[in-house]
């Protein structure tokens, strides 16, 4: 559950990215707020579970990389083999520390 916590602030990541540069109304900026507090809020729910410097870099790297694809196919920013490569770089090393790192049992049943 507590990966789950991470791929889904990171997805949320995208949306107030996104707002952070195209928000313009007062709803707009709402929504970005929102979307960064709710982003905060798996990523504290992952961090009870797993290791936070974990969490941390799985959340950076897979945000990153999610925001630079939306900005190729969605924005229309620039596109380079070599910007692929690195891409494909931080998804390998998601995927590595994702299989390297246990989620931490809750012995005391609190939850």
């Amino acid at each position: 559950m507590a990966w789950s916590y991470v791929a889904l602030a990171a997805v949320i990541e995208i949306f107030w990215v996104v707002g952070l540069r195209y928000s313009v109304t007062a709803i707009q900026w709402t929504g970005t707020g929102v979307a960064i507090v709710l982003s905060f809020y798996f990523i504290i729910k992952a961090c009870e579970k797993l290791p936070s410097g974990t969490v941390y870099a799985v959340f950076t790297g897979s945000g990153a990389a999610a925001i630079l694809l939306v900005d190729i196919f969605v924005f229309q920013a620039g596109f380079t083999w070599v910007t692929l490569t690195f891409i494909g770089l931080i998804v390998i090393g998601v995927v590595g520390i994702k299989l390297t790192t246990d989620e931490q049992v809750d012995t005391e049943g609190g939850g």
